[in-house]
């Protein structure tokens, strides 16, 4: 029978399974039951090859890394585990956590984004200091945060739909109540990434033609503009007395023309058509 006392192992200790309690700052938060069922025969068969790493706090030992191994053991019915206990404060521990999970590729990417966020909120990190105690990029780190932008039904159907990271930045480019009924569409059709980069495009597209058909309406009514200018401007040149008034309003220019029947241009056209003793 083993013994519950701790008993050292070269650097590896083994502490009673009770004694453990998950990390707080733990960022997966789904685990595979099938995964962690075939996890846990395989560690009652060999044993947990890879020690899980913990923190001594009053309250026992606080997971650092290794939850699904500690989850294994327990429904394999471990007594004992093997540990590496590590001196970290509560950063480090929530840092390693993450970084852990980064490396092993086991968060979604829902998952990790909250978890950025989460750490920097919980111990007032800027992108900036977050995205160096992660080994990443600071626009690694800001794009991965406007993830967390998108309703949270969209985010829900993303991964129920196992539609991957670019299918969500592809959503990025909408305005919030485009998204579901986009990603909705994007779904139905099962489009790959290139495909619903152009949908998006397309749908964009075509929802902002309007402006530019205004845009050119209000082209053509320069020209029309410069076409009732310039008719008025023939007319006075050729001795049409036209009383024109012009107003500028907010929704309408208005044109106010006032021709005489009589003008100087056709009182000489009457003198001209006269006979020449009509004249004297």
């Amino acid at each position: 029978m083993i013994s519950e006392k701790l008993r050292s192992a070269g650097q590896v200790l083994l502490i009673p399974n009770e004694k453990i309690y998950p990390n707080p700052n733990q960022p997966r938060k789904v685990f595979d039951q099938g995964e962690l069922v075939n996890l846990a025969i395989s560690i009652r068969m060999n044993g947990i090859l890879q020690p899980i790493t913990v923190r001594e706090t009053s309250k026992g030992y606080e997971l650092v890394s290794g939850e699904r191994r500690l989850r294994a053991s327990r429904l394999a019915g471990m007594v004992v585990v093997p540990c590496i206990v590590v001196e970290v404060n509560e950063l480090k521990s929530a840092i390693f956590s993450l970084i852990e999970n980064l490396q092993r590729q086991n968060l979604g990417y829902f998952e990790e984004a909250l978890a950025v966020e989460k750490l920097m909120e919980q111990f007032s990190l800027s992108q900036e200091e977050a995205a160096r105690r992660l080994g990443k990029a600071p626009s690694t780190v800001s794009n991965k945060l406007r993830l967390l932008s998108l309703p949270e039904q969209a985010q829900r159907l993303l991964v129920s739909n196992s539609l991957s990271e670019r299918h969500a930045r592809a959503l990025l480019k909408l305005d919030e109540e485009d998204v579901l009924p986009v990603l909705k569409r994007i779904i139905e059709r099962k489009l790959n990434v290139a495909q619903t980069e152009k949908y998006i495009d397309d749908f964009l597209d075509k929802k902002n033609s309007p402006k530019r058909t205004t845009k050119r309406a209000f082209s053509d009514v320069k020209i029309f503009l410069n076409t009732v200018e310039g008719a008025i401007k023939t007319m006075q040149q050729a001795g049409v007395e036209a009383d024109v008034s012009r107003e500028d309003t907010d929704e309408s220019v208005v044109y106010r023309i006032v021709i005489p029947k009589h003008s100087r241009a056709a009182d000489c056209e009457e003198r001209c058509a006269l006979p020449a003793k009509a004249m004297i």
